[in-house]
């Protein structure tokens, strides 16, 4: 049995889940240990990294990192998902009026960090269940608020002005983990005093992978079978490129390889953790010891061969 290892920048098209993409992509290559890092709704089509082989150990590194989508706003109706896969719930009682000016304001206004509450329809855990099955049973509970960050709100649309019952424009955001873009469709419409719900979503980038990097399941499967699948999947070593790099001592190769505890490196002053390795490719990643102060422990070990012939 074939397998590989690293991560592959998927494009998950609409109409699939993400747990979808995983379930084609064991069987195109036959390989089990594979895993998505976040979930997109089946509406939602982009950029979708997946981790293979021992690259699902850095999942939750390429999940902490940013995001950026495209979506187009829609407002006059507000829907019970707060996206257009959901029942309206409410209405403009009169055509609307929007001027430019007037929405940059409001964008500028939702720049930064701000409070979101999760959507009902949402998979955040609430009392060990899901939202969105409460959601489906006609009930609403109270979730915890959260604080996001918006660190870019750019309107892409042209108008000066909009007019009509029904007002679309498009947006571009850039933002932290946890930023529920349909929200934030709901929370520019509070803002003009206006229903208002997601009409469309792509997602652009995500874990520091972009649109133009990534392929299709049917892309996907036709490199698997003319053998240049392994050309676009990328190193574990992308995942890990927000801390520094530390090269083996020769003296510490044995303890590394070991996952031993050793003397801080001076650089967990400053950073969460640090990536050691040799040649430039990832052995482990290493934390501040949290009971050994002046120490650090592996938080994550990569067997690599390069390594162990070395």
């Amino acid at each position: 049995m074939e397998s590989f290892e690293g991560i592959l920048p998927l494009w998950k098209e609409t109409g699939m889940t993400s747990h979808d993409c995983i379930f084609k992509l064991r069987k195109i290559l036959k390989m089990k240990r594979i895993g998505h890092t976040g979930t997109l709704d089946p509406d939602v089509e982009g950029v979708l990294p997946i981790c293979l082989g021992q690259a699902t150990k850095v999942a939750e590194y390429v999940m902490s990192q940013g995001k950026e989508y495209r979506a187009v706003v829609s407002l006059g109706t507000a829907t019970t998902t707060e996206d257009a896969s959901g029942e309206i719930i409410d209405t403009a009682n009169e055509s609307l009026t929007l001027q430019r000016e007037q929405l940059a304001d409001v964008l500028a206004e939702l720049t930064g960090t701000i409070i979101q509450t999760p959507p009902m329809y949402s998979a955040v855990k609430v009392n060990g269940r899901r939202l969105y099955e409460y959601a489906r049973e006609g009930k609403v509970i109270d979730r915890p608020s959260r604080e996001v960050t918006i660190h870019r709100l750019d309107l892409l649309s042209p108008e000066q002005e909009w007019q009509g019952k029904s007002i679309e424009f498009e947006i571009e955001v850039a933002c932290s983990k946890g930023t529920y873009i349909r929200t934030l469709a709901v929370q520019i419409g509070e803002k003009l005093g206006v229903p208002a719900h997601m009409k469309k979503l792509v997602r652009t980038e995500a874990g520091g992978f972009h649109s133009k990097e990534a392929f299709t399941l049917a892309e996907v499967e036709q490199l698997v079978q003319s053998n240049k699948f392994q050309s676009i999947v990328q190193p574990i070593e992308r995942a890990l490129t927000e801390w520094p790099y530390y090269e083996i001592p020769q003296s510490l190769e044995k303890g590394f390889a070991n996952g031993q505890t050793l003397p801080a490196h001076t650089d967990l002053d400053v950073h969460d953790k640090i990536v050691v390795g040799k040649q430039g490719i990832a052995h482990a990643v290493y934390i501040n010891h949290p009971e050994k102060e002046g120490y650090m422990k592996p938080e994550k070990m990569f067997i690599r061969p390069e390594l162990e012939q070395s």
